[in-house]
């Protein structure tokens, strides 16, 4: 009998960026860390130039990147976003779930920045059983308030030291899925193909109630036009290509 999912190697995922729109922003420094299933915990990081973009003084103040400190020691951006997909993908090619905090924000950035460089997308890559803690948490949990990393880690009892750095957020996250995972047996028993699927269901259903509450809520009514279902990454605009 195959071990449950959660006592695999997780591969985590996690960016910083130049702001919160995947289809105009730019991955800032990027982490693939691999944690549990009896392995000593590898990670890899990259910074990136941001392909001569500027960084937002807002976006500096999250992560902490400065758009000299980019430009003088990033690496250019094609061929970061080019090594984390192939990173992502030899780690699912080993059997590794992949752990991503919200993923439709993260995977849909990487999706448009390969793109945008004419680089193979990850679905021309592999084909990743995806775990987002945040779905999960959601599923589980009906208590009320903010589900930030930084929240689930607290709540879950997961050390997060140097939040917002892309390998700690990446560790935390696996760290929570794996609480979440052994907290809930009902979860852990889910084959990874079907969780998958289920969270495909469960994200769209939240983000309905999201969409819901915004809607009958005074002075929130204009943000529920934006709250989208898709997970675990958003479709390319049909005129979506490849752009310097």
């Amino acid at each position: 009998m195959s071990a449950a999912w959660h006592r695999l190697t997780f591969a985590g995922l996690d960016f910083e960026t130049t702001g919160v729109d995947p289809e105009e922003d730019r991955i800032v420094s990027a982490a693939v860390v691999l944690r549990g299933g009896g392995r000593p915990t590898e990670r890899r990081t990259w910074l990136s130039d941001v392909g001569g973009m500027e960084i937002p003084a807002g976006a500096t103040a999250v992560h902490g990147i400065t758009t000299a400190h980019a430009r003088e020691y990033g690496r250019p951006a094609a061929e970061v976003v080019e090594e984390v997909a192939a990173s992502v993908a030899e780690a699912v090619a080993a059997g590794c779930p992949l752990v991503v905090m919200n993923a439709p924000f993260d995977l849909t950035m990487l999706d448009r920045e390969l793109r945008r460089y004419g680089v193979p997308l990850l679905a021309d890559r592999c084909t990743p059983y995806v775990i987002d803690p945040r779905v999960l948490d959601r599923k589980v949990s009906r208590r009320r308030g903010s589900r930030t990393l930084t929240d689930l880690a607290r709540h879950y009892v997961v050390e997060l030291h140097g939040a917002h750095t892309c390998d700690a957020d990446a560790l935390a996250a696996c760290a929570v899925v794996y609480k979440i995972a052994n907290r809930y047996k009902w979860l852990a028993s889910i084959p990874l193909p079907r969780l998958h699927a289920e969270q495909v269901r469960w994200a769209a259903e939240q983000q309905e109630g999201l969409r819901d509450y915004f809607a009958r809520t005074d002075g929130k009514r204009h943000l529920a036009q934006g709250v989208r279902l898709d997970w675990p990454m958003v479709p390319a605009p049909l005129m979506t290509g490849s752009r310097s």
